[in-house]
Order: C-alpha cells, then structure tokens, then sequence
C-alpha cells in the first residue's frame, strides 16, 4: 500500500492483470460454447444479492472501493460494480471451488504452493467477513467495516496486508489475497462477467475489447487507439436487425 492504500498505479502494474481473461477462459470451459449472443453463458443476478447477504455485499463493497478507489484517473471498483462480479462468482462453480481439489490433510503451506485453505472461495469470503465485522466491532465502537471512515478502513486493510492483523479460525492473508485478485477481475473483465460496468476498466487503461480485429491500427506505433471499447455482448445500441 501507499499512504495508507493500495494505489491504482500498483494495481495496473500488479502480474494479476491477466487474471480476468483466466477467469472468463474457465467460465467458458466450464459452460460450453457457443451460448446464446448478447447473453451471459451462466446465470447471473447483476446488482441482485445471490451469494451474500446486505451485511456481507456492504462490507465487500467497502472493501473494493478502498482497493481501487475513485480518483482523478476516474471511477473506480464501486462505481465498476465489482460486487456484483464477485456476488456472481461465489454463487457459482468458482466460489464452490468445483474445479479445485479441497480435500485434506490440510496443512500450512508455503507462499509458492497457492492456496491451501480448507475453505473452497465462497467459505473463505464467507468466514473472513464475519471475522472482519468482528473485529472492527470490538475494536471502533460496534461499527461493522463498511461504517468506518476511509482512513480506519485504511488502517486494518494495511495491517492485514502486512500480516499483522489474522482472524479466528481463518486466515486474513489468505483472505486479502484472493479478494485482491477478485477485486482486479472484476474491475477489467468482460462487461459480460457483471464488473467493469460501462467498461470503465477498459477506458483506463486504453483496451479496446472484443473486436474482430484491428488490422486498421496495427502501425500505431504505441500510440494510444481512440477507438471505444466493445464487450463481448457488443453494445447497447446495436441489434440483431
């Protein structure tokens, strides 16, 4: 973090850029193409509650707007609908942890190893904010973590990712890791996927999506393409007229 937070800049740069074509790659794999166009392949809610509750889609929203906030470079996770990708997520094949293997002995592993926790991604969110609530209730008056002010929030998200904050009976670590990485996911995958609403991920960084091709810009010679970005599901004005 920097001053207190994880800085845009960083998350840009982070290895974990990639992961939201993983993520749309495994969803295609598990669902089967072709599907419907202009149409998700799974079912989706979208701004419903499928997988958290009110106390948990509140705290997750707090959380991935402290990760990637709103600032002078534009919208950030909160205003991409990162929940929502997430929310999605964990009520699907993902979040039960479908294509993992979860059975034991379970033991502590090493950062290499990936991830070794008992709990498949819906579990783990699910134990983790509890524990998270817990906390910040004991420790800032009975104020859930959503209903801190940026700074607190701030203040425990840095604690955890320098390991200096863990929680009963689940590891915090393991828990900001994998939120991180669904945080970036859900801030640059398809629009499709629920996040990166009005493709806000895409205009930051100048992708422009789902084209045929791009024969007509390839000598652009680094230059930025002043060319809107296209979802998989094409755009809202188009049809199939």
């Amino acid at each position: 973090m920097t001053g207190g937070r994880i800085s845009r800049r960083r998350v840009l740069s982070s290895s974990l850029l990639g992961a939201a074509t993983l993520a749309a790659s495994a969803t295609f794999a598990k669902t089967g193409i072709p599907w419907t166009a202009g149409t998700s392949p799974y079912p989706r809610g979208f701004g419903a509650t499928r997988f958290f509750t009110q106390p948990e889609r509140r705290c997750v929203d707090a959380l991935v707007a402290r990760l990637i906030p709103t600032d002078d470079l534009g919208p950030g996770a909160r205003e991409a609908g990162v929940v929502d990708f997430i929310d999605d997520q964990l009520a699907g094949a993902y979040g039960r942890g479908e294509s993992w293997y979860m059975k034991g002995p379970f033991a502590e592993g090493l950062k290499t190893q990936g991830y070794q926790s008992e709990h498949p991604p819906a579990g783990l969110y699910r134990a983790a904010l509890a524990a998270l609530d817990a906390h910040c209730r004991e420790r800032f008056g009975d104020r859930a973590f959503s209903e801190l002010e940026d700074d607190e929030q701030d203040t425990i998200l840095k604690e955890i990712e320098d390991e200096k904050l863990e929680f009963e009976g689940v590891s915090a670590s393991a828990f900001f890791e994998m939120l991180m990485e669904n945080t970036i996911e859900g801030f640059f995958c398809d629009p499709l996927y629920g996040g990166n609403r009005d493709m806000v991920g895409w205009k930051l960084v100048g992708f422009p999506g789902a084209r045929y091709d791009y024969r007509d810009h390839l000598d652009h010679n680094g230059a930025a393409i002043p060319i809107e970005p296209v979802s998989l599901s094409g755009r809202p004005a188009w049809s199939s007229d």
